[in-house]
C-alpha cells in the first residue's frame, strides 16, 4: 500500500506536465482573437506625436482610405526590428500607416523617428495606454489593418516582417481595394 501511496503524486505530476505542454505548444501566440475584427475603430483625442502644440487627431483622421495602425514603442526591441519593414512598406507601396506611440516617452519616441526613419503619415500618444485597452492590445508591436470606413478588417500581434506582409497583409489590402473599385464604379 505505500508504494501505491508513492505513484499517486507521480503520476499527477506526470500528467500535468503532460497538460501544460499541450496547453502551449499547440497554439500560435501570435494568434490572439480580437473582439475587434469587423467593427468600427475605437474613438479617440489624442495628442499628436510630431505635430503642432496643442494638435490632437481622432478616429475621423482614420477615414477615406486603407490604412495600418501600428502600435509601437521605443522601449519595444521587436518594434525596432520591424521598423525596417513599415519604411520598406510604405517607401514601395505608398500605403498609409498611423502610429500609436504605446506607454512611451514622447522625446524619445520623436528622437527614434529622426534617428530610423518615419513610415508613418502621424502619430498619437498614448501616454496611458487607454487607446491600447480599448483595442485590446496585448503589447507592442500590434498592427490594425483598417478599411476606408474605419472599420477594423484585421489584426497582427507581433512584428510586420516580409512572411507576415505577404501572407497576411496584401491579400487583405488586395481584397480590400478590390471592394473600393466596385463600389466607386457603383457611383
Amino acid at each position: 500500500m505505500n508504494r501505491a501511496k508513492l505513484f499517486v503524486p507521480a503520476t499527477l505530476f506526470g500528467v500535468l506536465v503532460i497538460v501544460l505542454y499541450l496547453g502551449f505548444t499547440l497554439r500560435d501566440p501570435t494568434l490572439l482573437p480580437s473582439a475587434l475584427l469587423d467593427k468600427p475603430f475605437p474613438g479617440f483625442d489624442l495628442p499628436v506625436l510630431a505635430g503642432a502644440p496643442g494638435e490632437r487627431a481622432t478616429r475621423d483622421r482614420l477615414l477615406g482610405e486603407t490604412r495600418l495602425v501600428n502600435v509601437w514603442a521605443t522601449w519595444c526591441p521587436t518594434c525596432l526590428a520591424e521598423h525596417g519593414e513599415l519604411m520598406r512598406i510604405r517607401a514601395e507601396t505608398g500605403l498609409s500607416i498611423v502610429g500609436i506611440s504605446y506607454k512611451d516617452d514622447s522625446r524619445k519616441a520623436r528622437q527614434w523617428l529622426a534617428h530610423y526613419g518615419d513610415p508613418y503619415d502621424f502619430n498619437v500618444v498614448d501616454l496611458d495606454g487607454d487607446l491600447g485597452v480599448d483595442l485590446g492590445v496585448y503589447g507592442a508591436p500590434e498592427t490594425f489593418l483598417v478599411d476606408a470606413e474605419g472599420i477594423i478588417r484585421f489584426k497582427h500581434v507581433g512584428d510586420v516582417n516580409p512572411g507576415v506582409w505577404r501572407d497576411e497583409f496584401e491579400p487583405r489590402i488586395a481584397a480590400l481595394k478590390g471592394k473600393d473599385e466596385v463600389a466607386e464604379n457603383r457611383l
